[in-house]
């Protein structure tokens, strides 16, 4: 799937936004903590996506009530959904300067039902001349598997056309309106999960 720039212009995928607070000092001190062990872009990349996969339990995972959306509050409260830890990702690349982009899928249950927009990230580095799509949701055995790659996509589900699930292939710099709302107006993670979002 050839992905598409919401904007052409790089400079959107770098930028601070309000979700994406790649400024913030939550954001700038676990970015240069990353950085540290981690000076190369690629090595950067990979650490990030590691920390924010690994060290940020998914919120249904861990049994978390609250929800976040911005990249700080992901951070600070060690907490999120897919969307949300998705930002997170993407603003600890933009804060070393390294465009970063979220996307999504629409995903199902086996038979096609409940459909469900699933959140994930893009980073575009350095030589690269293709983005690749990154899921830093959260790993859980057996089945769900995401890795960071560059190369052939390593992410939690592959999308079952048969079934009308999607890859969406626009990058968009700052979250799906959609999806922003749901996460701004959910009170708590049960009520967000009454309002995910089941198509873009």
């Amino acid at each position: 799937m050839e992905l598409i720039q919401q904007y052409r212009d790089i400079a959107p995928y770098l930028a601070a936004g309000e979700a994406v607070d790649r400024d913030h000092p939550l954001v700038r001190a676990a970015a240069d903590h990353i950085a540290a062990a981690h000076a190369d872009a690629y090595s950067y990349a990979k650490a990030a996506y590691e920390y924010v996969r690994d060290a940020i339990p998914h919120s249904q995972d861990s049994g978390d009530l609250r929800v976040t959306w911005r990249a700080s509050d992901v951070l600070r409260q060690g907490a999120g959904i897919c969307y949300a830890k998705s930002v997170a990702y993407a603003a600890l690349l933009r804060a070393r300067g390294i465009p970063a982009a979220l996307c999504y899928q629409r995903l199902a249950d086996e038979d096609g039902a409940h459909p469900v927009i699933h959140g994930l990230a893009a980073v575009l580095l350095p030589g690269e001349e293709r983005w690749a799509r990154q899921d830093v949701r959260g790993n859980v055995p057996p089945g769900v598997d995401a890795q960071f790659s560059v190369g052939e996509e390593r992410l939690a589900w592959v999308v079952r056309p048969e079934v009308n699930e999607v890859d969406y292939p626009v990058l968009y710099a700052e979250p799906h309106p959609v999806v922003l709302r749901a996460l701004q107006a959910a009170t708590d993670r049960p009520h967000l999960w009454r309002t995910l979002p089941t198509d873009l």
